[in-house]
């Protein structure tokens, strides 16, 4: 429980900060085909190995999984009929079948209609969501940030000494 909340955490400080918009916006992204693909599955644990192999923010990933997991249950017919399309294409059968008696692509649960729409649209719409969440958070960090860092209540906190303090740690020793 610690480790979600400090990547909670970390992702709200990286939000706010003026460095690794790509990060974050990589996290949404992957957290985006995580929520939608099956929990514990192949799909799942490939897309944690990318998270954990590449600079990806796992706050943002945690939190935008948990976002659209809830989404999907709401597209679930959506999914499953695109799904079904494209299981019930004739011209793909004999991949199908050849996909299926491998050893290790089973696994993955692609005969499952449901399972195969959402595949497909989140490849599909990943790039999308990559780019339409750094617009979010450019236009986010130009806007809220700047205008919440003017405020009166903001300058009164930075001159307290614990504010001064933290800083001085953070700065030290990082998160």
């Amino acid at each position: 429980m610690t480790l979600i909340l400090k990547q909670v955490f970390a992702f709200l400080k990286m939000l706010n900060s003026e460095t690794g918009h790509h990060s974050l916006a990589a996290g949404i992204a992957t957290g985006f085909v995580l929520g939608f693909s099956p929990l514990l599955s192949l799909q799942s644990l490939l897309v944690l190995i990318c998270i954990f192999a590449f600079r990806i923010q796992m706050g943002a990933a945690l939190v935008a999984a948990f976002f659209f997991a809830f989404i999907g249950y709401l597209l679930d017919p959506v999914f499953n009929a695109v799904g079904g399309a494209i299981l019930e294409m004739d011209s793909l059968q004999g991949l199908f079948t050849t996909l299926y008696n491998m050893p290790i692509v089973p696994l993955t649960r692609f005969n499952n209609s449901i399972v195969m729409g959402e595949g497909v649209l989140t490849i599909i719409l990943s790039p999308i969501v990559y780019f339409v969440s750094l617009h979010l958070i450019l236009k986010y960090r130009e806007t809220v940030v700047a205008r919440f860092k003017t405020t009166k209540f903001w300058k009164a906190i930075q001159a307290t000494s614990l504010f001064k303090w933290y800083y001085s740690y953070d700065k030290l020793f990082g998160s």
